[in-house]
C-alpha cells in the first residue's frame, strides 16, 4: 500500500510518547511484521470492488488493516472509527497520516459483512495455517483439545424480550454460564491452533474430541472433561492414544509417582490454555459481540488466525525449545 509522505504533525506525533503510545506502537509493529498482508490482499481482492466503476472505495489493504485492528482491540464499528481519530499509532499502522480521510463506521461495517458473507474467515485461517506449516511449525502428530465458554448477555431487556435463541446455559462446577463454547485443537509441540469448532454452551467438550483431531494424529490429550473419549463411536483407539487428565478429587488416591505423571501431563496440556489466553485476555473476547453463532464464529476464527501468528512468532524466537 502506498503511504503518503509524513506531515509535520506526523513527525511531531511520532516523537511524542503521549500521542504515539510506546506499548501500543510496539504491539502494532509486531502485528505488522507477522501478518502476511500480500497473501490477504490476494485472497480478499476478488471479493472487493476496488478499481470498478462508480465511487472508488478505500484501498483494500487499508480496510484489511482496519479489520485486524478492530479484532485485536475488540472494537465495535463506531469505536474503531473513534480509535483511528484518536490514536496516531493506530493511524500509522493502517497507513493513514494525520490529515488523511478516515473510513466511517458504515464503511467498516460493510467490509466486515463482506468477509462474513463470503466465509473468508475460514479461508484466512487456512492461509495462515499453510504459512505456518511451510515454516515447520505444525509438525507433531499429537493434538491437545479443550473448550472454553464465551459469555453472552442473559438479559431479556431488548426489543424481542428474549435472550439469544442460539445461545444456551451450562453449569461448570457451581457456576452457571450462558453463551457459546469455543472448542480448539492445538499442535502438541508448538501450541498452534489447527482446528476451531463453536457450539452452544451446553454441548459437552468430549463430544467434539474427534472433530478436533487431525486425520494423521496418533495422540489426543485433554483435561478431565474428556474422560471416556476413547469409548465414543467416533474414536479410533486402535490407532490413536487418548489421554485425559484425572480430576483433582481423584489425584488424592494416586501414588506420588502417578501424581508426578499428572503434573507432567498438565505441563504439556497447558499449551492449549496459552491459545485461549491470546483470544480471551490479550484480544479481550470473553463476551460475544453479536447475536447468533455465525457472526461470533467468524470473529473467533479470525482471532484464532491472529493468535496463531503470535504463537508461531514466539515459538521461533525462543532460544531453548523443548520438544515433548
Amino acid at each position: 500500500m502506498k503511504i503518503k509522505a509524513p506531515t509535520f504533525a506526523d513527525l511531531f506525533a511520532e516523537t511524542s510518547p503521549q500521542l504515539g503510545g510506546a506499548r501500543r506502537t510496539k504491539f502494532l509493529e509486531t502485528l505488522d511484521r507477522i501478518i502476511p498482508w500480500q497473501g490477504l490482499k490476494s485472497l480478499i481482492g476478488p471479493y472487493y470492488s476496488e478499481g470498478k466503476r462508480g465511487a472508488q472505495p478505500y484501498p483494500l489493504e487499508l480496510m484489511i488493516r482496519i479489520r485486524f485492528l478492530q479484532l485485536v482491540y475488540n472494537l465495535s464499528d463506531p469505536m474503531c472509527k473513534e480509535t483511528l481519530h484518536d490514536s496516531f499509532a493506530c493511524r500509522r499502522f493502517v497507513g493513514l497520516t494525520m490529515d488523511s480521510k478516515c473510513p466511517d463506521e458504515t464503511t467498516i461495517l460493510r467490509f466486515r459483512h463482506l468477509l462474513e458473507k463470503n466465509v473468508l474467515d475460514k479461508q484466512v485461517f487456512d492461509l495462515f495455517k499453510q504459512q505456518l506449516t511451510a515454516r515447520g511449525l505444525l509438525f507433531s502428530k499429537g493434538t491437545i483439545v479443550d473448550g472454553s465458554f464465551i459469555e453472552a448477555p442473559s438479559s431479556t431487556k431488548n426489543a424481542d424480550k428474549k435472550r439469544d435463541p442460539e445461545m444456551r446455559s451450562a453449569k461448570k462446577g457451581s457456576n452457571w454460564h450462558f453463551g457459546m463454547k469455543m472448542h480448539i485443537g492445538v499442535d502438541k509441540a508448538t501450541g498452534i491452533i489447527h482446528t476451531v469448532v463453536t457450539t452452544p454452551a451446553n454441548v459437552h467438550d468430549v463430544t467434539k474430541a474427534d472433530e478436533l483431531r487431525r486425520p494423521d494424529d496418533w495422540e489426543v490429550i485433554g483435561d478431565s472433561g474428556y474422560l471416556g473419549m476413547e469409548k465414543r463411536e467416533s474414536a479410533d483407539p486402535e490407532r490413536v492414544t487418548y489421554t485425559a487428565a484425572k480430576r483433582y478429587g481423584q489425584r488424592k488416591k494416586l501414588s506420588a509417582e502417578r501424581v508426578a505423571d499428572e503434573k507432567v501431563l498438565s505441563s504439556i496440556r497447558c499449551k492449549v490454555e496459552h491459545a485461549f489466553h491470546r483470544i480471551k485476555v490479550q484480544f479481550g473476547y470473553r463476551k460475544v459481540r453479536y447475536r447468533g453463532l455465525a457472526k461470533n464464529t467468524a470473529r473467533l476464527t479470525m482471532l484464532a488466525s491472529i493468535a496463531n501468528m503470535f504463537i508461531g512468532n514466539c515459538f521461533e524466537n525462543r532460544t531453548k525449545v523443548s520438544f515433548v
